[in-house]
């Protein structure tokens, strides 16, 4: 008891005597002291007194699928920081293959008694995936919100990069840079908004008097390996454009078609999908579309706090709209 007593108090900046009062629920200490005490004992992994248990801290869970895709650092420090700037302490939980569970973060969440959850690529996104451990959430009345398209009916407020848009904007430019055979490289067949790119794609070719093949469409994991094996596939069908659902996919891509003897763009055209970072560095830089993540990320934010303070939140879907981002390995179709 002692030494968790002083390291609160270290935590903090306040005496032993201070932390003992919030702990025992004497008055005497301003409110905003008693909150930095109790988020200080959440992040040090104390529990609550039982008198205290039920009241939630200034934390907020930030659940990532993984941090080798820049795109979900880029999205945690946006998120993180407009957390912060309310108040509020990120606890970043990030799955990794054969470790903690979304649904086994999600019990260590309630358990620190968080103020909310922000989900970021989540096994929501993912049709075929179980998704009671969600329940879980609305059994506690949690203020939640989801980035990117998720499965219907969870009932969380949603915001959403333009799947639709973006995968019009891509055909459209290579359509424009006279390209015919124009392939997708995509995630899991059940990830939905993979599932609206495909559909939104299909639609424009069609428009566009684009006969699209069945076996244009590649599904792939989201990394440089699954694109590189898809992208392989659609080059030895004569396809000249590829459109991939993520930035490390297209670079999987552009090393298929070198692996082949051919070079992009002048053979073969790649987009990829985020702008994460460095793209504009890699050779050739890549041609992408652009994830508003700013503007996406403090909608989020703003969504989760106006919960968080009582406000009612409609669970509709907020669509931002993509940019594409014109750069070095998408040029005029040669074939």
């Amino acid at each position: 008891m002692t030494r968790r007593l002083a390291e609160v108090a270290r935590k903090v900046g306040v005496s032993e005597a201070t932390v003992s009062r919030v702990l025992n629920g004497k008055p005497g200490v301003s409110e905003s002291t008693r909150t930095a005490v109790l988020t200080a004992l959440d992040v040090l992994g104390y529990e609550r007194p039982t008198q205290l248990r039920g009241e939630r801290a200034r934390l907020v869970g930030l659940v990532l699928p993984e941090l080798q895709n820049p795109i979900f650092p880029a999205f945690g420090e946006i998120i993180g920081n407009g957390l912060a700037q309310q108040g509020f302490t990120p606890v970043l939980c990030t799955r990794t293959a054969g470790g903690v569970s979304e649904a086994d973060y999600i019990e260590l969440l309630l358990q620190q008694h968080v103020s909310g959850v922000v989900f970021a690529g989540g096994l929501y996104a993912q049709a075929d995936q179980g998704h009671d451990h969600y329940g879980r959430l609305t059994e506690r009345n949690l203020p939640t919100v989801l980035i990117n398209a998720a499965i219907e009916h969870l009932g969380f407020p949603r915001v959403s990069c333009d799947d639709a848009v973006a995968a019009e904007q891509a055909l459209t430019h290579l359509v424009s840079l006279g390209h015919t055979r124009v392939g997708m490289v995509l995630g899991p067949g059940d990830h939905v908004p993979s599932r609206r790119k495909q559909d939104a794609f299909a639609t424009a070719a069609k428009a566009a008097g684009i006969e699209v093949a069945p076996d244009w469409f590649e599904h792939a994991m989201f990394s440089l390996e699954g694109g590189q094996a898809a992208a392989a596939r659609l080059v030895k069908r004569g396809i000249t454009g590829i459109v991939c659902a993520s930035d490390p996919q297209a670079l999987g891509a552009i090393r298929a078609v070198r692996r082949q003897g051919l070079s992009v763009p002048q053979d073969v055209s790649v987009i990829g999908y985020d702008d994460s970072a460095f793209m504009n560095c890699v050779d050739p830089p890549l041609t992408t579309i652009r994830q508003p993540i700013e503007a996406m990320g403090r909608a989020a934010v703003d969504l989760l706090t106006m919960q968080i303070n009582g406000a009612s939140v409609t669970d509709e879907e907020l669509l931002f709209e993509p940019e594409l981002v014109v750069r070095g390995s998408t040029a005029p179709s040669t074939r």
